[in-house]
């Protein structure tokens, strides 16, 4: 997010001397861009650490351009790790308590032996400002992500077929297991590698390729890295019989087209949306109702001009009621297509609703 909609950039080192640069490719599902400069021989570089070695408490050290303010430096330490804030499928945040503020993005976690081991992200915030609660894309998943994005211009995600969902205490119970882990298959795609394999819905997937599924969240992660064509091995409980399945992972198509969908446009008035999950209610302390949340408004946005706040709920578009994202974004593409250069959004704040307007440039 900190390169969509450029028209240019640059980077500036720490002696001041500035480089053009391109984007050699993107990947909206994690929010990580690869960028190429070229600068003279001999600039230094940072060594890259293994994320999947922190621990919980551990020190680190967050450098970010916050509110234009480059070269800030802060410490803490790692406050959780696997943490889910229901901005997409292939989530695996590091939490710290380092201060991380609007402007951070992009910056790098370091750990105490000066390895990177996070790119800062994301903030939690009443606010808008730091509560000691910020948000680090670990970096071995950005190392996957990067070599494809140097190799391919993109990225190639594997895929299963199912939908899966979490296993709670009454789904637990009612499957006959003692324990609530692993992803209950909800659903299937007929024509999916996990179809052909023989899966079936009520299904629950306890391990991949041997490593245990504690959460439902740490699946499609799992698949996704996986290498198109290899052989996966599932684990499931099946009428509370253990056995093995093994799949042969296929290829997510439209992962792109995917990304600009769930994105529609958004980011073009400075607002980053998502539906409300049971999460992301409690988070922000609002109700669980129809609606998009805002989790994010970038300073002196056209939504930020217009007073939408971090935690507003937008119910209505140009008088239109909107259930979901999905809704919301063909609001957005209907105005556009209609060359309309504002857009008038009913809010929920608290208990109370209100209508703004905001321009689309």
């Amino acid at each position: 997010h900190v390169i969509e909609g450029a028209d240019e950039i640059k980077v500036k080192l720490s002696d001041k001397e500035e480089f053009e640069a391109t984007i050699v490719g993107k990947d909206r599902k994690t929010d990580i861009a690869l960028i190429k400069i070229t600068p003279p021989p001999g600039l230094p570089v940072v060594t890259l650490g293994d994320s999947d070695n922190l621990k919980v408490g551990e020190w680190v050290m967050a450098i970010g351009n916050p509110f234009g303010l480059d070269q800030t430096v802060t410490v803490g330490i790692v406050s959780a790790k696997w943490r889910k804030l229901g901005m997409g499928p292939y989530e695996d945040f590091i939490q710290t308590d380092a201060a991380i503020n609007q402007g951070n993005s992009g910056g790098h976690l370091f750990n105490t032996r000066g390895e990177v081991v996070g790119l800062d992200t994301a903030i939690f915030s009443t606010s808008g400002g730091n509560i000691g609660i910020g948000f680090a894309t670990p970096i071995n998943l950005a190392k996957s992500v990067v070599k494809q994005l140097k190799e391919k211009g993109r990225v190639v995600r594997g895929w299963l077929g199912v939908i899966v969902q979490t296993v709670t205490p009454d789904l637990a119970k009612s499957f006959g297991l003692d324990q609530k882990e692993g992803a209950l298959v909800a659903d299937i795609d007929a024509a999916g590698p996990a179809a052909a394999s023989g899966i079936k819905k009520g299904d629950i997937i306890v391990a991949f390729n041997g490593t245990p599924i504690k959460e439902m969240d740490q699946l499609p992660l799992l698949v996704a890295q996986t290498p198109i064509g290899s052989k996966g091995e599932l684990d499931i409980i099946r009428d509370g019989k253990k056995i093995s399945k093994t799949v042969e992972i296929g290829e997510l198509k439209d992962e792109e087209g995917m990304a600009e969908e769930d994105k529609g446009g958004s980011d073009d008035i400075g607002m980053e949306l998502s539906d409300i999950t049971d999460a992301l209610a409690r988070r922000y302390d609002i109700k669980k109702e129809d609606g998009v949340l805002v989790t994010y408004v970038e300073p002196a946005s056209p939504a930020a001009l217009a007073g939408v706040r971090p935690g507003d709920v937008i119910t209505q578009v140009n008088r239109k009621d909107i259930l979901n994202l999905e809704a919301y974004n063909r609001c957005l593409s209907d105005a556009r297509r209609q060359k309309k250069d504002k857009i008038l959004l009913l809010i929920v704040r608290g208990e109370t609703s209100q209508f703004v307007v905001v321009d689309l440039g």
